[in-house]
């Protein structure tokens, strides 16, 4: 059981990173984006354009842990210099597979992920 969940988390990641969309050229590179306030990451509402306010805007460095957080949203790395977030399918930031580097969104299935850790380029 437990290799089919990995098996499973490990698909919901690789079909995140088939969704992911870098930054536009037309946004400047040191402010907010589509609402996210720059040098944060932030989750937006499930099954929703980036057009609805985020549901979570997480600032610090270190892991974070999510909670109510199933189903598709977009997850924006707004941060700068090059700093990287984390999809984790454990708590306190353990199983990270995918890297959201800065200036990227993905949009993931969060059901297989407990949080999401902010890492200092």
């Amino acid at each position: 059981m437990r290799r089919i969940m990995h098996a499973t988390a490990a698909l919901a990641l690789a079909a995140a990173a088939v969704t992911t969309v870098g930054s536009s050229g037309a946004r400047a590179a040191d402010g907010p984006w589509d609402g996210c306030p720059y040098g944060a990451v932030c989750i937006y509402p499930q099954d929703s354009d980036t057009d609805r306010p985020p549901t979570d805007v997480l600032w610090s460095y270190g892991a974070h842990n999510l909670r109510n957080q199933n189903g598709w949203h977009w997850v924006l790395n707004n941060q700068s210099g090059g700093a990287h977030a984390h999809l984790c399918t454990g708590y306190n930031g353990t199983g990270c597979g995918y890297d959201l580097p800065a200036q990227v969104a993905v949009y993931a299935d969060l059901t297989p992920i407990n949080s999401i850790t902010l890492d200092r380029p």
